[in-house]
């Protein structure tokens, strides 16, 4: 049964006056559900938990941490129905894709609980004294990387499960031995809720400390506010729009103790053609990507929003595919009316522009929050002068550059800001300008793709899913994959200390059999 209350802990409260409903797009009518937004008071208490709980848990064992996650992942799977239940009333989205994105979520939770065995994810570093070094001694000196605090994570709206309560940055964040402040995502809080009612079920069930996981809904955006601002709380992962990870980047740097904003902010995912691969292909590319466009109705961070290549009848014919494959394509439900809305207002932009064709069809009327296709051109010259091109409209829609040749090709590469990913297709024996345009896109994405689409993100330890500023806000961390668990932890040193003082990970028996480097080697004996 949903509540529509807080948990601050494992108690359920709801203290507040402000209150909310979620919207079902699909029938385009609000849910019955209230739900109270955190007060103060509750904010406060949420923190305050997770500073005690940290005092406890980084103390923790990684096995022990390692049955927690496993735990949440078992819990998640009990209430399967449950969650498709709520997550298709509040999302428009379908039984399928929230299936697929509660097995992702689950699949995550798991690889962190495995990572937590090996102990590599601590970089343990160990250099043993020299006493009678010339000119001076060297001290013994043991490096690990440890927990930061107490974590605020921002569901995102376009992904409930996976981006969200019991996802990635919650996952990661646990695993790191940081309690969570989970701020829920108004659009579907329902299933927040119930998502953090088996994450509470699993600290009960574990022994782990109370106040580890909070859920905290909010209406607007007053209660990410003071969470970012409360000083018990040392950093911040944020999956979403530009303006909003902005926003809580400038508050975390204004704090009179800054802290670090992990914020994935979308992206243009910019997708290179050259001519080998389209005479060879063309019908197929214009079938795959029309499909890689409307996917989620355009919702994913990695939608192929713009499409570049060379003026050519060959690339004239792959655009008419492009435009009859997407035309054939029914308009699938966006998450909520004002996702809806923006991306018409998006789209009402592109047309108004003079150097801007539109080349899909004007349409009647489409059902409330189902969205045309919209495929549109600009010539490269016009693209590069005008930087409002290359803003992100969240929905099934993508630009055709048109370059005149390779040199316009790379100004328009290094005309864009960071990405999420590029995407070259290319034939592998023809010249694509081959160390030019992976160079150029090396400064520009996290991601680089070979014939493929930017669609779809491998959760594994090799994926970079992050980018050059303002694809997010720190391109040296990943948002996705079992690396991602290092932008809750930092480097510690202790010098000259004694062994019953040392972290079971520093000491010379290694007593949980972890990997270590040893003098710059990677050993897993005693010292």
């Amino acid at each position: 049964m949903i509540t529509g209350k807080n948990y601050i802990g494992d108690n359920l409260s709801s203290n507040s006056s402000v209150t909310f409903q979620t919207f079902n797009p699909k029938l385009n009518i609000e849910n019955d559900i209230t739900f109270y937004e955190a007060s103060d008071s509750e904010i406060q208490k949420s923190v305050e938990l997770a500073f005690q709980a940290f005092k406890k848990y980084k103390l923790v064992s990684s096995v022990e941490k390692s049955k927690f996650l496993n735990q949440i992942a078992d819990e998640l799977q009990l209430i399967s129905n449950d969650i498709v239940n709520i997550y298709c009333s509040e999302t428009g989205l379908s039984e399928a894709r929230c299936l697929a994105e509660l097995t992702r979520t689950i699949n995550q939770l798991r690889s962190f609980s495995e990572l937590l065995i090996n102990g590599d994810f601590q970089e343990v570093s160990i250099d043993t004294s020299i006493p009678n070094r010339v000119p001076a001694p060297k001290p013994d000196l043991r490096k690990m990387l440890m927990p930061l605090g107490p974590v605020a994570v921002f569901g995102a709206s376009n992904f409930p499960l996976a981006y969200s309560t019991a996802g990635g940055d919650t996952a990661s964040a646990l695993a790191a031995g940081c309690p969570v402040i989970l701020k829920s995502h108004p659009m579907h809080a329902g299933t927040g809720e119930v998502v953090s009612a088996a994450i509470i079920r699993a600290v009960k069930i574990t022994n782990m400390p109370n106040g580890v996981f909070s859920n905290l809904n909010s209406k607007g955006i007053e209660v990410g506010e003071k969470l970012v601002n409360n000083p018990r709380v040392k950093a911040v992962g944020f999956t979403g729009s530009l303006r909003g990870g902005r926003a809580i980047y400038d508050l975390a740097s204004r704090r009179d103790n800054p802290i670090p904003v992990f914020a994935e902010m979308g992206s243009v995912n910019p997708v290179l053609i050259f001519p080998e691969k389209l005479h060879k292909e063309y019908a197929e590319l214009a079938e795959k990507f029309a499909k890689s466009i409307t996917i989620g109705s355009g919702q994913f961070c990695t939608n192929p929003g713009i499409i570049i290549s060379f003026e050519s009848e060959i690339f004239d014919l792959f655009i008419k595919n492009l435009v009859e494959e997407i035309e054939k394509l029914s308009p699938s439900c966006m998450l909520h009316p004002n996702i809806y809305n923006a991306y018409i207002n998006g789209i009402e932009n592109i047309k108004k522009n003079k150097h801007i064709s539109v080349l899909t069809k004007e349409d009647s009327e489409s059902k409330a929050n189902f969205p045309k296709h919209v495929i549109s051109s600009v010539k490269a010259k016009n693209f590069i002068q005008d930087k409002k091109l290359q803003d992100e409209i969240f929905g099934p829609c993508s630009l055709i550059v048109k370059c005149l040749d390779e040199n316009e090709m790379l100004q328009v590469i290094n005309s864009m800001e960071g990405q999420l990913t590029g995407t070259i297709l290319a034939d592998t024996n023809e010249n694509f300008l081959g160390e030019k345009i992976i160079n150029a896109l090396e400064l520009k994405v996290g991601r680089i793709i070979f014939n493929g689409v930017p669609t779809g993100v491998e959760v594994c330890p090799s994926m970079t899913h992050g980018g050059p500023y303002p694809a997010s806000t720190d391109s040296r961390f990943s948002a996705v994959g079992t690396n991602s668990i290092k932008r809750w932890l930092r480097p510690v040193s202790f010098q000259d200390f004694p062994q019953n003082l040392l972290p079971n990970e520093l000491k010379n028996d290694n007593p949980l059999m972890i990997n270590r480097k040893i003098n710059g080697i990677a050993s897993k004996n005693e010292i």
